[in-house]
């Protein structure tokens, strides 16, 4: 999640300086913000927003992981894989000019849902996760979204599974390799 006073301080700059330099980086394409699904029915839901960039080659270089084993095995190798899967979902909705309605839910008491998809008057919930066997708990927050006033969709936990698969009629299991 974004935190201007964070970026601030490291770069020992103002925080309307932070702002203005990320928000040179979205024009330039070079990051973007999912924002915090909420509605009047969610109060407790955050509202800042999450950054993620484009390019994962380019955060591998900037935090200098040089080689694949790093990331794959370095501290932030979730976050980097939730990076890279958030990227190439909305880089797809880009690339056949669709407008993408992509969302992240987060409340006060911690439960989050690393993605919603919303269309057609549904939420699809997405948990993003570096694992080639799924449990069941993953999907356990995407519960909180039956209080939303649009209808849940189908789910799904996107993985490092070999194959498409199913916890239930609801939520599948989904390789990282298909999108």
């Amino acid at each position: 999640m974004v935190n201007y006073k964070g970026i601030a301080d490291d770069c020992d700059i103002d925080q309307t300086t932070a702002k203005s330099w990320l928000r040179i980086l979205e024009t330039l394409g070079i990051i973007f913000y999912l924002h915090p699904y909420s509605s009047n029915v969610l109060k407790r839901t955050v509202k800042t927003p999450k950054l993620y960039f484009y390019d994962t080659g380019l955060v591998c270089y900037l935090t200098k992981w040089s080689s694949a084993e790093t990331a794959m095995n370095g501290a932030m190798n979730g976050a980097l894989l939730e990076n890279y899967t958030v990227s190439e979902i909305q880089k797809s909705y880009q690339n056949i000019g669709k407008e993408s309605y992509l969302y992240y839910y987060r409340d006060k008491d911690a439960k989050e849902i690393d993605l919603l998809m919303e269309g057609d008057g549904q939420l699809h919930p997405i948990e993003i996760k570096k694992t080639a066997t799924p449990e069941k708990k993953m999907i356990r927050n995407f519960s909180v979204i039956k209080k939303s006033p649009l209808q849940r969709g189908t789910g799904a936990v996107l993985c490092l599974s070999e194959k498409l698969g199913a916890f239930d009629k609801e939520n599948l299991i989904v390789p990282i390799s298909l999108i």
